[in-house]
């Protein structure tokens, strides 16, 4: 059988997801802003108070830097990735998710990172997903206790964060005992009836993919890792209280990690760019039942995609440009190296 055969399917596949994204975007929209006073949102937009959201601006960069240098400790487990290529391709990532369907951002800072150093596509393509995936479990921990404290108030929440909950106990299985069982998994390849050359490839992006969840094994980087996540949804919880108080709502600590909690769990459905329709959905189930406004909810939600698409959208464009200029300079030969001195996290 050709090997170019299954793309069609493929590419149909592909097709039907974005198609059911924005379709879902549609429906979730119009539910989310039925009876919204607009010129309330406008009012209370164009009033907000100017030095919280440079706060914000400010929370959100540090934020991304912080997210970058996590990503690293998992790249760097193969190859000492410098700081500045993390951050860029990090960024570059995060502004194409938002303008581009099925989180192809990931793809995105996957190719920038392989492209300068010797790390295979693979490999980094798998801690990017690890990354999300530890994301995921530490929303879902963030989601059961703070639900502890504000019970009975989004029960929908609750019963979708036992879900999320036993995916994400799933991933640490998988991401535990997977790169254990890495010669039965071989010996299962190889007795698939497919030819030779088929087995040699899946078991090679096999073991790429498993150097890739090997990098949580190592307790020093797995601490690390931990760290440095609780600080980034600290950081994005106190940009959620600083961002109600612009325009405002009295958003507390407990609501602002529900809110940013159910936020990122609900990215990971199929989704529009930027995560239009969704959110907005987001914002209004989690904030209503605690006695905020739709139109309160709507209004806070646009004030904060607008302020992700401002931020990602400066970082990231400079990271592209920092992309492209690295590209341009490998067609004419330079004299230094193109990958900057190694730096240790160790």
């Amino acid at each position: 059988m050709p090997e170019d055969q299954p793309k069609p399917s493929r590419n149909l596949a592909k097709l039907l997801t974005t198609l059911g994204a924005f379709v879902l975007a549609a429906v979730l929209l119009f539910y989310s802003l039925r009876g919204i006073d607009w010129r309330q949102v406008y009012h209370s937009i164009t009033h907000a108070k100017p030095l919280n959201l440079v706060l914000i601006c400010l929370l959100s960069s540090v934020a991304l830097f912080i997210r970058a240098f996590r990503w690293r400790i998992l790249l760097s487990a193969e190859y000492p990735v410098p700081i500045p290529a993390a951050f860029w391709a990090t960024a570059a990532g995060y502004f194409g998710n938002n303008f581009l369907p099925a989180r192809a951002g990931e793809l995105v800072r996957t190719i920038m990172i392989s492209s300068r150093s010797p790390l295979s596509k693979t490999y980094v393509l798998t801690t990017a997903f690890a990354e999300r995936a530890a994301d995921g479990i530490a929303l879902v921990v963030i989601t059961g206790i703070v639900l502890i404290f504000l019970p009975g108030k989004t029960p929908w929440l609750a019963d979708a964060s036992r879900g999320f909950a036993a995916i994400g106990l799933t991933g640490v299985f998988i991401i535990a005992l997977l790169p254990r069982l890495e010669g039965l998994a071989i010996k299962l390849i190889r007795v698939v009836p497919v030819s030779v050359k088929f087995q040699d490839k899946a078991i090679h992006l096999f073991e790429h993919s498993l150097r890739g969840l090997r990098a949580f094994h190592d307790w020093k980087r797995l601490t690390g890792f931990i760290s440095l996540t609780i600080i980034i949804w600290c950081f994005d919880a106190t940009s959620t209280v600083i961002g109600g108080n612009a325009l405002g709502l009295n958003i507390s600590y407990p609501i602002a990690f529900l809110l940013i909690a159910a936020l990122g769990l609900s990215s990971a459905l199929p989704s529009a760019p930027g995560y239009v329709g969704v959110w907005q959905f987001v914002a209004i189930m989690v904030l209503t039942p605690f006695g905020f406004s739709r139109t309160a909810a709507i209004t806070y939600i646009i004030l904060f995609q607008a302020i992700g698409y401002f931020v990602m959208g400066i970082w990231g464009s400079i990271g592209f440009l920092q992309y492209r200029r690295i590209s341009l300079s490998r067609v004419v030969p330079p004299e230094a190296p193109v990958v900057s001195a190694p730096y240790s996290i160790s």
